[in-house]
């Protein structure tokens, strides 16, 4: 995503929604367990009004609309939103800014982001405190300590990219350290913040199923510009042929943490 309020997040497009249809059936399927584990520890149910922010090709608000939620999204990439309003055209689904979420204040129950707040991008909570109603809840999740992940090859391709994209994906992904999360959670007002473990794997049957899927993301996109289409994929092949296990899918554990809070019955500010 943008790296501050200020950047202009209009390109975000370039790189998440440039292959939007392989991103929608090839990665985010395998988020499938992020995505049930949240809602679960959400308790979303029949009556909640849900936004999902960053919501990308929207299978989360599929996912939230089967538990009887009544689901908004928004994302930065008009080609992903355009495969979220094919899956799910009931839902309040638009292209924006997560810095200026074009909703009231206190319009929803329960505000959902999955891997789409960064480090680089905390302003986010502020928007999210706003549209919430007062008791509502908040669950986010971000990835958290990679280098101990089993399947931290997975995301090595994504290094390829210059030496100032690869610095500005590990500031990305600072909320997952200790406390951090906790820390600036509290600092927009929420409260009872709580850090959750997320199920997280990505399976792919073959290395060249893994390198496509992979290609779709922002990431790999950022890496592609630094070496081309064709030496990323073929770089992806051959991390993940290393990996290939007879008669079992590529499998590739990664720690993702959660935090849930809410936002206080009796705002601070009234």
């Amino acid at each position: 995503m943008t790296n501050t309020v200020t950047t202009d997040w209009t390109i975000v497009d370039e790189g998440w929604g440039r292959k939007a249809v392989d991103f929608a059936t090839l990665s985010e399927p395998t988020n499938c367990r992020e995505y049930v584990a949240l809602h679960h520890h959400l308790g979303v149910a029949d009556g909640d009004r849900l936004l999902d922010v960053a919501c990308g090709a929207g299978l989360a608000v599929e996912l939230a609309q089967l538990r009887g939620a009544a689901c908004a999204g928004i994302d930065a990439s008009p080609r992903l939103i355009a495969v979220a309003r094919d899956r799910s055209p009931g839902a309040d689904l638009r292209v924006g800014d997560m810095h200026a979420l074009p909703w009231a204040d206190e319009s929803f129950d329960v505000v959902t982001s999955f891997r789409g707040i960064w480090g680089t991008t905390p302003a986010a909570l502020g928007e999210i405190h706003r549209v919430l109603r007062p008791g509502g809840r908040v669950g986010l999740t971000v990835w958290g300590h990679l280098k101990q992940s089993p399947g931290v090859w997975a995301l090595a391709p994504f290094r390829l990219a210059a030496e100032s994209k690869v610095l500005n994906q590990a500031k990305m992904v600072s909320l997952g350290r200790p406390g951090v999360g906790e820390e600036l959670l509290a600092q927009f007002g929420f409260t009872g913040i709580e850090r959750i473990a997320v199920p997280f794997a990505w399976e792919f049957p073959d290395p060249v199923a893994y390198a496509r899927a992979l290609a779709s993301t922002g990431p790999a996109y950022e890496a592609i510009q630094q070496v081309g289409e064709e030496e990323f994929h073929r770089r992806a092949v051959l991390e993940a042929t290393e990996k290939v296990r007879a008669g079992l899918p590529l499998r590739a554990e990664l720690a993702v943490a959660g935090f849930v809070a809410h936002k206080p019955e009796l705002d601070a500010a009234t």
